[in-house]
């Protein structure tokens, strides 16, 4: 067992992202999230904001500074305040052998529980074992929902008078978008939160394309809202898939149906790329949410659940 504080290096972050993406393969949901990846791959996580518990090889004789297979790890993102969220993978190839466990064990004697929320994505029946072992229960569902459906299908919805879009433009937009996204997401619990920095970890990615992220504008080029699209590439046997990555409205410009005609701008740029399959999360308590995503053709694919201490609150 590795105990690893503070950033990773390149040798370990290649390892992290090879088993994420053996994890993938097999389950059809990503171990980590974006936000976790983003923070392994900036370096920027601080000497205490990461711990990163790696198993090398199952075999207790094996030296871990040797080995070079990786079975699993549990990574920790944690906030100023001591809270942190928990994310645990295990290669197919070592599954049912009981990596998860001393992982998490590992991490129980090492950091301890204080904060600790933990995310499973896909909400495999051996995460939601595992959580009850720990005294760990669901706290919050976000569901993954699906659309395929071709762009004469969707109905239409214009702009409201004197909004027009355009594309986001890198090293003029930033400041402009983040304090239109800290307006729109207020409540929020993650996107609210977004930094330039955050913002700028998403531009450096592979996958950032400013011509899918779309602003709407008023007279003034005042950003009114915005749909950042995402497309994710073809992998293994799952083909490519767009996601509406974030739709975001202004205060001001609420109650407009801005929202509903940002969305399907986004939607059609998609289907314009070739995405003929379009996803996106949204929390399963967004009534208002989930019933638009619905209306649209949207259906419930998946769910990513939270767990959290039962005691807790």
């Amino acid at each position: 067992m590795l105990v690893v504080k503070g950033g990773v290096d390149n040798d370990l972050l290649r390892d992290f992202a090879a088993l994420a993406a053996a994890a993938e393969e097999s389950d059809g949901n990503p171990p980590l999230s974006e936000q976790t990846f983003v923070t392994l791959r900036s370096g920027e996580s601080g000497s205490h904001s990461l711990l990163s518990l790696a198993l090398y090889a199952p075999d207790e004789d094996s030296d871990p500074a040797t080995a070079q297979d990786l079975a699993g790890f549990a990574v920790v993102v944690e906030e100023p305040d001591g809270t942190g969220v928990l994310e645990v993978a295990v290669h197919p190839s070592y599954r049912n052998q009981g990596v998860a466990d001393r992982l998490v064990a590992t991490l129980k004697a090492s950091r301890g529980f204080d904060g600790l929320t933990a995310w499973s994505h896909g909400n495999h029946e051996a995460a939601a074992d595992l959580a009850a072992k720990y005294g760990y229960a669901p706290i919050r569902e976000l569901w993954k929902m699906r659309l395929t459906t071709a762009a004469a299908e969707l109905p239409d919805a214009a702009l409201p008078d004197n909004v027009t879009l355009r594309a986001f433009v890198p090293g003029q937009d930033e400041e402009a978008w983040l304090a239109a996204n800290k307006a729109a997401f207020a409540h929020h619990p993650e996107q609210g939160n977004m930094t330039r920095q955050d913002l700028e970890a998403r531009m450096a990615e592979d996958w950032f394309d400013p011509a899918g992220f779309l602003l709407a504008v008023d007279p003034s080029d005042r950003i009114l809202g915005f749909h950042w699209t995402k497309v994710h590439p073809r992998h293994g046997a799952h083909p490519a898939i767009g996601e509406v990555y974030v739709v975001g409205v202004a205060p001001e410009a609420q109650g407009m149906g801005l929202g509903k005609a940002l969305t399907l701008a986004g939607i059609k740029y998609l289907h314009e790329k070739g995405l003929h399959a379009v996803m996106l999360y949204t929390d399963a308590d967004n009534a208002p949410a989930v019933s638009l995503y619905r209306r649209l053709g949207f259906t419930r694919w998946d769910a990513d659940v939270m767990y959290g201490p039962k005691n807790a609150g």
